[in-house]
Order: C-alpha cells, then structure tokens, then sequence
C-alpha cells in the first residue's frame, strides 16, 4: 500500500503494547524535495512513539530525524538506508511504558531497531511521546493502542508488515 498525501494515516483496529514488529517500506525513486521532504512518513508504535521513515539515501537532514532515528530523541547508530526505490526493512522490538495506578511512570518505553538487518538502535529508553519541538513528556495511557503509519505529505510505500505481541 501507498500513503498517499493529504489522505491521512493509517492505523491498525487492535492495540498493542509490547510488540516485535517487522515493516519493508520504500520512498519513491524519483527524488523530489530535500532533507524532511524525501520520502517522509513513520511507524507510530501506540500512535506516540515513531520510528522516522526518510529517504537518507545521501540526503542531509538533522540527525535525530534521519531514517530509523527515534524521531527527535535518539540518533542511528549508523545510516544503513538503501538508494531511492530500493524496499527496506525494519525491525523492531517495542517494550511498551508502565505507569502506576496513580498515572506516575513506573518503567519507561524501550526500543531496538534493525534496519535493513543492521543495528540501528539497541534497547534505547524512549523519553516520552514524539513531538516537533521541545522536551517529550510521559502521560499515562491505556497499556496498549494502534500502530500507525504516518501521512508526512510523501509518498512512501509499506508491504509485508506483521506485528507479534510480547
């Protein structure tokens, strides 16, 4: 399937929390746009936590929002992304927050990251939700929420995704 632009993301009916997820997504082959506006979407483990898709294929762009970065919080260990076009893949093992029963954090997210068979991100705690801009802060939620695929305004292509709950 291809998010198309301006069609909104999409997201799973089921929630999960504690998950191995598996995606191959591509960017398109023709290289429109610079830096974010390459072949931008993301993987949204519980609709709050992404792991960025770009095309980093010898595209500058701030490092904690390259391909397979923990978008604005963790940087790749390295850039194992493929040309334009080419099918990659992710490999994720998501450990879901836990929050006491007063909403306080008890064990922040974790998460590891293959990306195209190498590793990108090795058992990283996740701050809090994604944002844009300033510092990411827990709030308690539900122990498990959909996966989503973000709509960035780029075409961005996914096949074979599975998702096995932990």
């Amino acid at each position: 399937m291809t998010v198309k632009p301006g069609t909104g993301s999409i997201s799973t009916v089921d929630g999960f929390g504690d998950v191995q997820l598996h995606v191959e997504w591509r960017t398109p082959t023709e290289i429109v746009g610079e830096s974010q506006g390459r072949g931008n979407s993301g993987i949204f483990l519980m609709e709050r936590y992404e792991v960025q898709v770009l095309d980093s294929y010898d595209n500058r762009s701030y490092s904690n929002g390259q391909a397979a970065s923990i978008y604005k919080q963790h940087i790749p260990l390295v850039n194992a992304s493929r040309a334009p076009g080419e099918w990659q893949t992710y490999d994720i093992v998501f450990m879901a927050p836990r929050f006491a029963n007063d909403g306080s954090l008890q064990r922040p997210a974790t998460m590891t990251v293959l990306h195209n068979g190498v590793l990108v991100q090795n058992h990283v705690e996740i701050e809090g939700p994604t944002v844009f801009r300033g510092k990411p802060r827990y709030e308690a939620h539900a122990p498990k929420a959909p996966l989503q695929l973000q709509d960035h305004r780029n075409y961005v292509s996914y096949r074979n995704i599975w998702v096995r709950e932990l």
